[in-house]
């Protein structure tokens, strides 16, 4: 169960477990000591967890509760699909370790795959940025078969999903770590801060304007062909130690 605090009290955790720690069921999914449940109109996660490289506790529960569910789903790849579950939703964050609340804004997606992403993307881009009770999408993918991604979608207050014409490609300024990022946006587009900088990915807050309106949006970056680098697999269990039994 993958758990990451930005800010004073920043703390990552991504622990690897075998099959034997995983259970699911229809409206559950435990993995280790940290389990997320489904009650039709709610989300809980019970968080468990203990951060790397430096070791410290993450334990505590995430509320996630949708504004609306949009039983969409996209098909990335032959072998990767995609489905943006609750493009906005309210989430209220209650931590023991550390000790800290938080409530506020957000969203809730899915992503399935029957291959390594390495196998299907050479890189990918992705945002989501809330404008009024819409949301926009934008999900950009560079396929080793040469096929394109490029999904550009307006999701409304009820759910509906709407494909949209494509904004202006932005090029993003390179991460410490040299990845290429992009974004697309009616103009100017600033990234506002990098919250993960890594080898192979990056989290970033950018500001960008998107149908005609000023906004704050999410992004990511994902370079697969970096990830597979002999050099970078050997950094791994550094920050994903792999639980035994």
């Amino acid at each position: 169960m993958h758990a990451v605090l930005y800010g004073p009290r920043a703390r990552w955790a991504m622990t690897e477990r075998g099959a034997s720690a995983v259970r699911r069921e229809a409206t559950t999914l435990a993995i280790g000591p940290s389990a997320a449940e489904w009650d039709g109109d709610c989300l809980t996660v019970r968080l468990d967890e203990i951060a790397a490289p430096i070791p410290a506790r993450i334990r505590g529960t995430v509320r996630l509760r949708p504004a609306a569910l949009t039983g969409a789903r996209f098909a990335l790849h032959p072998d990767h699909d995609w489905a943006p579950i609750a493009p906005r939703a309210r989430v209220e964050v209650a931590l023991e370790r550390p000790a800290l609340t938080w409530s506020g804004d957000g969203y809730l997606d899915h992503n399935t795959g029957r291959a390594p992403l390495e196998r299907a993307f050479r890189r990918w881009d992705w945002s989501r940025a809330a404008l009024g009770r819409e949301t926009v999408i934008l999900y950009e993918g560079d396929r080793i078969d040469g096929e394109p991604l490029a999904l550009a979608l307006r999701i409304g207050a009820d759910g509906a999903v709407e494909a949209i014409d494509k904004p202006a490609l932005v090029s993003l300024p390179r991460t410490r770590w040299g990845i290429a990022r992009a974004t697309r946006a009616d103009g100017a587009a600033t990234v506002a801060r990098t919250l993960t900088d890594a080898p192979f990915y990056a989290r970033s807050v950018l500001s960008t304007r998107l149908l005609g309106q000023t906004t704050t949006a999410m992004h990511e970056t994902l370079d697969c062909r970096r990830f597979a680098q002999p050099w970078v697999q050997a950094m791994l269990p550094f920050r994903m130690p792999r639980a035994l039994g």
